[in-house]
Formats: structure tokens, sequence, C-alpha cells
């Protein structure tokens, strides 16, 4: 039965960074040998090239790098042009970098309305990664989540349609590995749009008139678990992940919580809040480079040969895994720009120009302040 739910989930066909800057071009209306041509293959200097044979000839999983969150104060006039409404800022970001978190969804049940407006706001092929409430994760800490869990698939997500990527589940520094209370809510989490829609029809009456409980056609649902206790370096821990096909999500913390590399599903989730300060310092081309190194080789199916697991046992997969990486050190601004530095090195492009500045499609130009120092050229990566 856990196999036949596991086949559900089709990896992408792998493209070279030709096709999918032309892809890119066409979704805002652009020529290919514009704005998005010329950012997008651009690649490091460093010898890294996304049209080479070798990958190819690989298969290879989609490969998606973005921010999580999009509406920061600071980021207006640097990454935002000035001027620029904020109800358009989203419609700005989503041209520049190819996914985005959305983190409201963490802090209080969005509707329906909301994720309609974010789906007509982003570019066909774009992709949304959702966070799941805190209510269930954080305040419940897994106790009793099951009305909970109904009223936020009631919500809206599902409207997002073929947008809709992993949706993550982040648990606090102060949760500790139970296994009971993890099980449980693993074996409840739906694993596809008909078994979202079947929990969303559970919700309570406060979503009355407020939910959304159609789709559009039938897909995988696929999540993600981002967890910050050390009790969850158990190998235990790890082959439950497997056994529901979830995500163990990639955090690179500043080494504040645990990092683990233990491949779990058919894709690879990573969230990278800062490479020596937490939500704050940039990365470095050094730090770069190895996230690249490491995201290529989890695209291709394969594991690091460095990688720090838990569990001595590889899980096995004949073809390429999907991957998203979302950068969280906003505080600076740092976060699109590192995204657009690493989305280069994987030939996935982006809305970055050669000058190191975003070019914005037609419609959303305007100036901008100088971006940010990267941290790589001020001291070594």
């Amino acid at each position: 039965m856990q196999q036949a739910r596991h086949a559900r989930i089709l990896p992408a066909p792998s493209r070279c960074v030709a096709d999918r800057a032309s892809r890119l071009a066409r979704r805002v209306g652009a020529p290919v040998s514009g704005w998005s041509m010329a950012s997008t293959c651009v690649m490091s200097q460093r010898g890294h090239s996304g049209c080479s044979q070798s990958r190819m000839a690989s298969l290879q999983g989609d490969l998606r790098v973005g921010i999580s969150g999009w509406r920061y104060e600071p980021w207006r006039s640097v990454f935002y042009p000035a001027g620029l409404p904020q109800q358009r800022e989203l419609a700005f970001a989503s041209r520049m970098l190819p996914t985005i978190e959305i983190n409201g969804s963490f802090y209080s049940l969005q509707r329906p309305e909301s994720y309609l407006a974010w789906h007509d706001d982003t570019p066909d092929d774009f992709v949304f990664a959702i966070k799941g409430p805190r209510y269930i994760t954080h305040m419940l800490r897994l106790k009793e989540f099951e009305q909970p869990l109904a009223n936020f698939f009631a919500s809206g997500p599902l409207a997002l349609g073929r947008k809709l990527g992993p949706i993550l589940w982040q648990f606090p520094p102060h949760l500790p590995y139970q296994p009971d209370r993890f099980s449980a809510f693993f074996a409840a989490l739906p694993q596809d749009t008909a078994d979202g829609i079947a929990l969303a029809k559970r919700r309570d009456r406060r979503l009355e008139g407020r939910s959304w409980l159609r789709v559009d056609q039938h897909r995988a649902l696929r999540h993600a678990v981002e967890i910050r206790h050390p009790t969850f370096i158990d190998a235990e821990f790890i082959d439950l992940l497997r056994e529901h096909g979830i995500a163990l999500v990639v955090a690179d913390t500043a080494g504040r919580w645990p990092l683990m590399e233990d491949l779990t599903a058919d894709f690879v989730y990573l969230r990278l809040h800062g490479d020596e300060e937490l939500y704050a310092s940039g990365y470095g081309d050094a730090a770069l480079d190895r996230w690249a190194h490491r995201i290529d080789v989890w695209s291709r199916g394969a594991q690091v040969a460095d990688a720090q697991r838990v569990s001595p046992r590889d899980l096995p997969r004949r073809g390429g895994r999907d991957v998203y990486c979302y950068f969280d050190n906003d505080v600076k601004v740092h976060a699109p720009y590192d995204a657009a530095r690493l989305a280069q090195r994987l030939g996935v492009p982006t809305g970055l120009g050669v000058d190191r500045q975003f070019v914005p499609p037609p419609g959303l130009e305007g100036p901008r302040a100088k971006a940010p120092a990267f941290p790589g050229r001020q001291r070594g990566g």
C-alpha cells in the first residue's frame, strides 16, 4: 500500500539551461534573447556549466531555488523597485525567482481568496511551498491535531492547483521526538488532492462559507519536516519519514540546530537560514559552490560522499529527485541575491542580470538602491 502511495509522485523531466531560459522569457512576455537569457546563462566563473553533455544525458529532477516569504520592508527599493506597490511585490518576486515559501499560513489560516490571488499573480510555471500552521506544530505540539489539520486544508491551499508544491511542517526547538505522536501525525497527512479534499470536508463550523473544497486535477501532495531538537538525530525517525515518503528538511542554521542530510523521499527540501549568523548573514562563493554541488548530486538521485547522515542506510532511487531550496536569511536583504547566485550555478534561470541587479520585466521597472555586498568578495566565502 505504501509503495502505491509513493508511485503517485513522478519526477519532472530534466531540462537544460536554454530550455529553462526560454520558458522563463515566455512567462513574462519577453524575447528569449532579452533579459532572461542575459541573466540566466551567466554561469559561475568557476567552471559550472548548465548545458553540459553529462547533465543532459543524466536523469535529473526539477530544480527550484527561491526565498522564504516576499513581504519585507527592508527589501523595498533594494530588491523591489522604488515605488512598487506592495500588492505587486509577489508579481515581481515570482518573475525573478521560480519558487517562494508562503509564510502567512504559518501564523494564521488564510482564505481561499488569498490563495487564488497568489495563484493569479504568478507565472504559469511558478511553484509555491506552504508552511503548515504553527497552531498544530508549536501550540498543540501534535496533540488533538485532527480538526485543525482539516481546517488548514479547507482554508484554500488546494486552490493553488498545479502551483502547489511541498507543504512544510516546521517544529520548534523545544519539541523532542515522540515516536507515537509523530507517527500518528504523519499517517494523517493527505497523500494526494483527493485525500486533501476528503480531509477538508471534515472542517469545523468556523470554516463554513470560507472553504475551498474542489480541485482541478488529481495530484500528489508532498510534505517536508523541519526539526530543531537533538532527539530527532535518531535512525528510527529517518525510517518513519521514509515509511511515509516525507522529506527531511536539510536546514542550515549557522550551527544552532541539527543539520541532517538523510534522503527520505523522492524530493529534497532545503532551507538556508544563514551561513554564519542565523537569518542575517549571506552566503559567499565557497558556500554557494558547496550547496550547488550537493543539490546537483541529490537531483540525480544520489547522495553526497560527505553527507551528515543519521541512518547508515541510503534510500535507493533509480531516477532523479526534485529539489526545492529556500533562502531565509532575509534580515539584510541577502536572500533573493543568494538564491539567484545559487540558481545560476545550477543552470536555473532567474532575473539577476550581469551587474548583479535584478532586471524587472515590463511594467515592474523602477529605480533601486545598490544591492547588498556579497560576503564571498569580502572574506573569501
